[in-house]
């Protein structure tokens, strides 16, 4: 069994700067609009609603749950849908939360799936970002931190299952035993 340990990358107040900044961001570009907030579950459940509570534009929440990584650390590239959307989207203004991009095969393939159903606009929003380990090119418009190939977790994700409840951000350093 693996041991491990966590050190913080970005503090809890940071992230609540940087998620207070991307709601004013999105406050602007939707002015007088109304918008809906697609979290992709587990992870961008902490990410979303409090991205929620410092948008003033109207807002509509609904969850998808999808997985390319299953209790492995790494993403294995197969793309699975447990929990569709419950609304439509037709005509909607669609923000994809996200609480990291890694390889973007995930979120292209939602960003295609989503597409078909002719939202008036699809944008995505991730809390973290790892540009070096992308496979697919995603179009991203709101971003948090971009980060190093580092394993994390905290605020919404996990390592198996464990430690979303952290409020920042750390970095998992795994010692062989």
């Amino acid at each position: 069994m693996n041991n491990y340990k966590i050190s913080e990358m970005i503090s809890e107040e940071k992230v609540e700067a940087r998620i207070k900044e991307i709601a004013e961001q999105i406050n602007q570009d939707f002015a007088g609009e109304s918008v809906t907030l697609v979290c992709i579950l587990k992870g961008s459940i902490f990410f979303t609603t409090e991205l929620a509570k410092y948008i003033k534009v109207p807002v509509v929440i609904d969850f998808m749950q999808c997985s390319s990584y299953g209790a492995d650390t790494k993403s294995s590239g197969i793309v699975k849908l447990a929990k569709d959307l419950d609304e439509p989207i037709m005509g909607k203004h669609v923000i994809l939360i996200e609480d990291i991009i890694d390889s973007g095969r995930t979120l292209s393939h939602l960003v295609k799936l989503l597409s078909q159903r002719d939202p008036a606009s699809l944008t995505l929003c991730t809390l973290l970002d790892k540009p070096s380990r992308r496979v697919v090119e995603v179009d991203v418009k709101y971003t948090g931190f971009e980060i190093p190939d580092e394993f994390v977790v905290g605020y919404g994700l996990d390592y198996a299952q464990k430690m979303r409840n952290l409020p920042y951000i750390g970095v998992v350093e795994f010692e062989n035993s």
